[in-house]
């Protein structure tokens, strides 16, 4: 960078506030269906898992060595598959994070559960299906939204690298302003997608105080 040259051009920021917002939307299109998929994945397999003990510790050791893979790494061996600029490259190991990162909340709020209110319920006529709907989920919630919040965040920040294989949304800013020098762009990538993990991780908080308020104070000891 030219000595010259400013941090922030606060001008070229101005200039490209459509581009910036267009930018940001494709991010959160980008980083948030996995987290979804993630969820729709996680749930059932934690109440498998948390069904089958012995079934849980190989699960965990695979998805800790699938969370363990670099993304970018993933992303170069789905590209022959799935294309160079194909969504599903940056979607599917998404999601594979996200279901490493939900898995052990599952388990642990499905666990969550005392023995003697299962009992109770089982007591009071409620099947297995009645009492995982009516007892088990609900005590679960605040362990999956503390999961679903980190996973949110993660999926948010890793999108940006599929910029390298030429689907990152907001990554571009980061290769835009490092080829050419150019801090303002670098910048502006950061705080956006900080905001845009803020604002997901806030709206998940207000939904759950929304739809679940007795997990508040729960909740505020899983952060």
């Amino acid at each position: 960078m030219p000595d010259d040259e400013p941090l922030i051009r606060w001008g070229w920021l101005a200039d490209h506030l459509g581009y910036l917002a267009q930018l940001t939307l494709d991010h959160a299109l980008l980083a948030l269906p996995p987290v979804l998929f993630g969820l729709l994945l996680a749930v059932p397999l934690g109440l498998f898992c948390a069904r089958h003990p012995r079934i849980y510790q190989p699960f965990a050791v695979v998805l800790n060595a699938v969370y363990a893979l670099p993304a970018l790494a993933v992303f170069v061996i789905l590209v022959p598959y799935t294309g160079l600029a194909a969504t599903p490259t940056v979607m599917i190991p998404l999601t594979c994070y996200v279901v490493a990162l939900m898995l052990p909340t599952t388990v642990e709020g499905l666990r969550a559960t005392p023995d003697s209110v299962r009992q109770a319920a089982t007591a009071m006529g409620y099947g297995p299906w009645r009492r995982l709907a009516a007892v088990e989920l609900p005590a679960s919630v605040p362990y999956l939204m503390a999961g679903l919040r980190v996973a949110t965040v993660s999926s948010i920040s890793m999108a940006a690298v599929g910029a390298l294989i030429g689907r990152g949304a907001l990554g571009y800013l980061f290769i835009d302003g490092f080829q050419r020098t150019f801090t303002t762009p670098i910048l502006a990538g950061i705080a956006l997608v900080v905001l845009l993990a803020l604002l997901m991780d806030g709206l998940l908080l207000l939904l759950l105080r929304l739809f679940a308020p007795w997990t508040a104070h729960r909740e505020g000891g899983l952060r």
